[in-house]
């Protein structure tokens, strides 16, 4: 095999230029996928598979001494993509600087100051990053509320922080942009969340007024086979599911989730409500009135945009809303 680029190393653009490969060149073997770009102005050999390791090496070519990698770069650090969908390609890293340090203007980064303790920082094969439960709750306080709570459950369901503290930790924090938002969605961050989807279809059904489902419902057959529903109310044999592109769109997946629903209907009476990011995302508010209609329950409507600032509250559909 060809010796890899730079040994397989994240590089710099200025470095390329050291190892005999003009601006043309690195732009040419970026676009024929010879090269892959990690951040603005970093690349690395395509061939090189990603890894926690190879994130640290590029991190450290773009990040001053005195920033901390936070946000949603510190969550890719600690293994977790949780790029709102519009930003999943943003090669930008993002620092926090503490109040009062030199601030940051590295071109290529999202740097910011904020208030920042020692306690909130932690120092990974020599990169500062925020600790999880810091990252989790700036993720909480920051992101749109769909996003916010799809992450701080991520967060949670991988181990990397315990639900009871980060609402502690939240509830501690007194003048910080968002976090009457941080402090709502905490309460909510469930470690059984297994996608973003499911994270986004509970708030939605919290925002309609229902009662909480049960996550990850466990449902035996005649064969003693397991099988489990994603938010389901077994009481009532009401099964409510997230179909995301990623996992639910192959043939074979929609014909096995079609035939697992179909028999569970028919075994035990199950009927289906299920969720896909255009019918909880936008101004159709299908989902919610097929799950009231089953509830019994007549629905708050809300239109939920793809961004913050995009959502807003209507009138129950009675001629109230504005």
């Amino acid at each position: 095999m060809p010796t890899l680029v730079n040994d397989g190393f994240p590089f710099t653009a200025s470095q390329a230029r050291d190892l005999g490969m003009a601006h043309a060149a690195l732009v040419e073997q970026t676009s024929l996928g010879l090269l892959r770009r990690v951040f603005r102005g970093v690349y690395v050999d395509a061939r090189v598979p990603d890894s926690r390791a190879h994130r640290l090496r590029a991190i450290k070519l773009v990040t001053p001494t005195q920033a901390i990698v936070s946000d949603e770069t510190a969550a890719w650090l600690y293994g977790l993509d949780v790029f709102p969908p519009r930003e999943r390609h943003n090669l930008e890293p993002a620092l926090v600087v503490a109040h009062g340090a030199t601030r940051v203007r590295r071109p290529g980064t999202r740097p910011r100051q904020a208030l920042i303790k020692a306690r909130d920082i932690t120092f990974v094969d020599g990169v500062h990053v925020t600790t999880p439960v810091r990252t989790a709750s700036d993720l909480l306080r920051k992101l749109y509320r769909p996003y916010a709570l799809a992450a701080a459950d991520a967060f949670a369901h991988d181990g990397l922080v315990d639900p009871d503290e980060l609402t502690e930790y939240v509830n501690r924090l007194k003048g910080y942009r968002g976090i009457v938002q941080a402090r709502t969605l905490a309460t909510m961050v469930d470690p059984r969340m297994q996608s973003p989807g499911e994270s986004w279809q509970r708030l939605r059904i919290r925002d309609a007024g229902f009662p909480p489902p049960e996550p990850q419902f466990e449902v035996i057959d005649d064969f003693g086979r397991s099988m489990f529903i994603d938010l389901p109310y077994p009481d009532l044999l009401i099964g409510t599911e997230f179909d995301g592109r990623e996992f639910h769109t192959a043939g074979h997946h929609v014909a096995h989730d079609r035939e697992r629903r179909e028999y569970l209907s028919d075994l035990h009476g199950w009927r289906w409500v299920i969720g896909t990011r255009a019918r909880l995302f936008g101004t159709d508010t299908s989902f919610e009135d097929e799950l009231g209609d089953l509830l019994g329950i007549k629905p708050i409507a809300r239109w939920w945009g793809h961004g913050r600032g995009e959502s807003r509250w209507w009138a129950e559909r009675a001629g109230l809303a504005s």
